[in-house]
């Protein structure tokens, strides 16, 4: 079960946003009965990429054992 505030991972690309498959984001508000969540995807400095909401099958929990990777994205 994905709660508020936890890290999550997008399982799809989101070309419109920037968004790729595997990039991490946190669970900003969770909706009723878990079927969709705000999530918020930030830079390494913290400036918001995107705040945009998603499906359950959209995301996924980061499971303990993965790494974390570093992409650079494009500017707006």
């Amino acid at each position: 079960m994905i709660r508020e505030l936890e890290a999550i991972v997008l399982t799809r690309d989101i070309p419109e946003h920037g968004l790729r498959r595997g990039d991490i984001g946190a669970v900003v508000h969770c909706y009723k009965d878990g079927v969709a969540f705000e999530v918020e995807f930030v830079t390494g400095k913290g400036d918001t990429v995107a705040v945009i909401t998603l499906e359950s099958k959209e995301v996924r929990p980061m499971y303990p054992n993965e790494i974390l990777h570093a992409r650079e994205i494009k500017a707006a």
